[in-house]
């Protein structure tokens, strides 16, 4: 069994019809841009084997991030659930290339304003995306949640002794192993001052600055060479029906505040966003 995706220019695609290379596995989708007075073309073939269940899955996503632009991409699963897991990359992963490289294209633009200084100044992100999920059984609602450096987004759900607070995100700051370890393997230290010992904090090699207590962010582009980097930790959360709101709060707003907020449903003004399904 096998599936193959192709996006052809339109003078191939002509030449395929004159000689009429049809198949009844075969999928054609065409697209008009009037700006430029030609067609794309893309097409999907899948043959069913021997072997029983086909596994592979596929997708063409027109029009993905710019005008013109396409994600294209073919998943051979294997393993008793191979056909799940390929059809869960297909339906997923166009998503999450969507919110990395936003996020890089955005520190990007950041770097390239030249009449703001940002060697030693950033920001943190967290984003959720909701979306229908319709193509998968049984349907329903997924969040992607995107986060860079230390705000958090706590879901609200509701439990037998009421609603509970359930963080979605890790807080990434240098003291976790991991992105400690990437700071050292770029030369960064990681240190914590005396009247702060519980608070490590990112450090140039030879210099005692900026002492940045995360280890992703947007900005800061002094310690960008040294492991400080703007890719986010993207991953999914599937809404349940207990599932009843997400609270997206800064590290100004303390673990123990977002609890006391959620299980009371008071509002609490350095929330900067609280989202209801």
């Amino acid at each position: 069994m096998g599936i193959c995706m192709s996006i052809a220019s339109s003078e191939i695609h002509d030449q395929a019809e004159d000689q009429h290379h049809f198949h009844e596995n075969v999928l054609y989708l065409t697209e008009t841009i009037p700006s430029i007075g030609t067609h794309t073309h893309g097409s999907l073939y899948s043959k069913q084997g021997t072997k029983g269940l086909n596994q592979d899955a596929a997708i063409l996503y027109q029009e993905y991030g710019i005008k013109g632009g396409a994600f294209c991409g073919v998943f051979d699963g294997h393993g008793k659930n191979g056909h799940i897991v390929s059809n869960m990359v297909r339906n997923r992963l166009p998503s999450l290339l969507a919110c990395v490289s936003a996020f890089k294209v955005m520190d990007k633009e950041i770097k390239l304003q030249h009449n703001l200084d940002c060697s030693t100044s950033g920001t943190t992100a967290v984003v959720v995306v909701r979306q229908l999920i319709i193509v998968s059984l049984p349907k329903g609602e997924d969040l992607v949640i995107a986060n860079l450096g230390d705000s958090r987004a706590v879901l609200g759900t509701m439990t037998e002794k009421g609603i509970k607070a359930v963080q979605l995100t890790t807080d990434l700051k240098p003291g976790l192993p991991s992105e400690a370890e990437r700071i050292r393997n770029c030369k960064g230290r990681v240190l914590a001052l005396k009247e702060e010992p519980h608070i490590p904090r990112v450090w140039l090699p030879h210099e005692d600055s900026p002492g940045l207590a995360m280890s992703r962010a947007f900005g800061d582009f002094l310690l960008k060479d040294h492991g400080l980097i703007a890719v986010p930790d993207v991953f999914y959360h599937r809404l349940s029906p207990n599932d009843h709101f997400i609270v997206l709060a800064t590290d100004g707003v303390s673990p123990l505040s977002i609890k006391l907020v959620i299980t009371s449903s008071n509002y609490h003004p350095n929330f900067k966003f609280i989202l209801n399904f």
